[in-house]
């Protein structure tokens, strides 16, 4: 549109309002009339555009509404994470407390002494089977002592630092403690194999022994009370040649599932018992 027409336009309706509010009544109804349909087609494009416009803030505001909806789930999916580790670490806290609580009683009925420890690494491999625990010199730890849950035998110390301490696993093909079938009282060597397991080995020729006999320490050792119990015999194998039975032993004490052990100090072997006077000599 030229600016000309533009110009003409814009006069036309502004003569057109004056018009309008000047002229006397009759003339007034006749622009009225004039204007009506024109108010009636200039209505459409006006109402189309409020209606886009009304559309466009409803859009809008929905999309806000999402938005705020959105990060809102996000931030309590990051709380249910955060909920749910705490739950997961309350849930390890309480298996591990009720494992150290079972300890703590065996601790307090055995007439052994004995020191808590906390495995705190682990060692598993084709050379050696044997866990890191967290006492060592400064707990009273040495070498050479025996180590045991409640359940049962564990291992042997072999190594001893100021704050930690080596246990070598039964499992070990290095350790070696003397059992006894609990039911024959044939005595035996308990020693681990390269495959893991472990066995019972120069067991009498003639021992009476079967599949599901329960083995304990012998305590002729040293390192271990008598009577501590070690597990119970699997297979058993004698070849024809051999002087003496071997077993497999199933052990009681799941040695992949340790936390906690006790380190035996000290025990005494047997209670003392007071003998009668010796016999005076007879006269002569």
């Amino acid at each position: 549109m030229s600016t000309g027409l533009r110009s003409i336009l814009s006069v036309l309706f502004l003569l057109f309002m004056g018009l309008l509010f000047l002229l006397p009544r009759q003339s007034q109804d006749v622009l009225t009339w004039f204007g009506n349909p024109l108010s009636s087609v200039l209505e459409i494009p006006l109402t189309f555009v409020a209606s886009v416009q009304q559309k466009v803030e409803e859009t809008l505001d929905h999309y806000i509404t999402l938005q705020h909806a959105a990060e809102e789930n996000q931030l309590l999916t990051q709380e249910i994470a955060r909920l749910q580790g705490e739950i997961n670490h309350l849930k390890e806290q309480a298996i591990i407390s009720e494992e150290f609580e079972q300890l703590a009683t065996y601790q307090r009925l055995t007439p052994m002494k004995t020191v808590a420890a906390r495995i705190i690494g682990r060692n598993v491999s084709n050379w050696y089977r044997a866990v890191v625990i967290d006492k060592g010199q400064h707990d009273g730890i040495a070498q050479e002592m025996g180590v045991i849950t409640e359940a049962g035998v564990v291992g042997r110390v072999i190594r001893v630092n100021p704050r930690t301490a080596v246990v070598l696993l039964l499992t070990d093909p290095n350790v070696a403690v003397t059992g006894m079938i609990q039911k024959s009282r044939d005595e035996g060597i308990i020693q681990g194999t390269p495959q893991g397991t472990i066995q019972m080995k120069y067991l009498p020729p003639l021992s009476p022994v079967e599949v599901g006999d329960q083995v304990v320490t012998s305590g002729l050792a040293g390192d271990f009370p008598r009577g501590l119990h070690i597990g119970q015999i699997q297979t058993i194998t004698k070849a024809d040649t051999d002087l003496f039975q071997a077993a497999e032993i199933t052990p009681i004490v799941d040695f992949a599932k340790l936390e906690g052990i006790l380190v035996i100090t000290s025990f005494q072997e047997s209670i003392p018992v007071d003998l009668p006077d010796p016999l005076p000599p007879p006269a002569s």
